[in-house]
């Protein structure tokens, strides 16, 4: 949508079938993995190989039972786990202080990651599926580089009772009826730019201008309660009524239902913002093809569709298709996911450091 410019409109997806979800039941031929796996490399008896994944560690048991299970004993694999967030994870790779064949990193990371060279080019022909997944998600940070398993959003949630308002779009966050019952991301957080990047747009400016931006969330900044790091935070001061409004990622729209009834997710008019987690295979690896073959496993409709209907993750693949209670709280469909809006990363990072240090100096001194 921008040249140059901390936003890339997302282009409008030609996918038939379309779904962000992606995962049938599994097989009643009990092929499991192989199934789906394409060019998948032959189980082997005798001692199982360590394919090593480092990932954020959520959802465990789903994990365990429905991706990592039916995957290690098709090829024979046990799958040791690296947890931890973003930043940790990708720290330990920088420094070699692991083993790591594959790392799921949200985009943002990711690209830190590619600049660094930290990560082997997959061969994408060992990976079928990637076929049956959005355009969007194919190739989010280059053809040489692993694909987005997950999209999810990034809106505004709020509940209606205490803000005395319908919200719709980004600009409403500058409304006087939600001064002092707002928080928002840090700009240090991985969804921290895309406010940046909204407050520019709320400022009139059709390609992102920094000064604009700033200005904006200097203006805003005296109705925040808090700039939160975690999405933990959000959750319970919303759920603590301490506020009443603030970006969240759709995902998490179950846990403030719970704690919130009332609780309403909005996809602003101006675009919500595409969240996308990748996943890599570490240069260096000793198991690339294993690695391509569990990346090709993760994105199959089988695995797709249990993590939709778990609510783990909004899916990719486009061969499935999803209704009533199953689509609720996850990212799905195309005429979503062609409304969303992605940040440019390599802007982002080349930015960033400044950004912060403005930030520190202009909105939270």
């Amino acid at each position: 949508m921008m040249k140059q410019t901390m936003m890339k409109s997302l282009v409008a997806l030609s996918v038939v079938g379309l779904t962000l979800t992606g995962c049938g039941t599994a097989p009643a031929d009990n092929q499991g993995a192989a199934s789906n796996a394409g060019t998948s490399t032959p189980a082997q008896t005798g001692k199982p190989t360590e394919l090593v994944i480092s990932t954020w560690g959520f959802s465990d048991d789903f994990f365990q039972k429905d991706v990592y299970a039916p995957f290690e004993k098709e090829h024979n694999v046990k799958i040791v786990l690296e947890v931890g967030n973003n930043a940790d994870r990708l720290n330990k790779v920088k420094q070699g202080s692991s083993k790591v064949d594959l790392i799921y990193l949200s985009d943002y990371y990711a690209q830190q990651g590619i600049e660094e060279g930290l990560f082997e080019k997959i061969d994408r022909t060992r990976i079928p599926n990637l076929n049956d997944i959005y355009d969007i998600a194919k190739a989010p940070l280059g053809e040489d580089y692993g694909p987005a398993y997950t999209i999810g959003r990034l809106g505004i949630a709020y509940n209606p009772k205490e803000t005395n308002k319908e919200i719709k779009s980004w600009s409403d966050l500058w409304s006087p009826d939600l001064a002092g019952k707002l928080t928002m991301p840090s700009i240090t957080s991985t969804t921290g730019p895309m406010m940046l990047d909204a407050a520019s747009v709320v400022a009139g400016s059709k390609t992102f201008n920094e000064d604009q931006a700033f200005a904006k969330m200097k203006d805003l900044n005296k109705g925040v309660v808090k700039y939160y790091s975690k999405t933990s935070e959000f959750v319970n001061m919303f759920a603590q009524g301490e506020i009443a409004a603030g970006p969240i990622m759709e995902m998490y729209m179950k846990d403030l239902g719970e704690a919130v009834p009332e609780a309403k997710f909005v996809s602003p008019t101006e675009g919500a913002y595409a969240i996308m987690n990748t996943v890599n295979i570490v240069k260096g690896s000793k198991n690339k093809e294993l690695a391509e073959d569990f990346i090709n496993w993760h994105l199959s409709k089988e695995v797709q569709e249990k993590s939709a209907k778990a609510k783990v993750d909004s899916p990719v693949n486009t061969t499935l298709q999803l209704s009533g209670a199953d689509v609720e709280g996850i990212t799905y469909g195309a005429d979503v996911v062609n409304k969303l809006r992605k940040l440019d990363m390599t802007f982002v990072n080349q930015g960033l450091k400044a950004w912060i240090d403005r930030w520190d100096k202009e909105i939270t001194q």
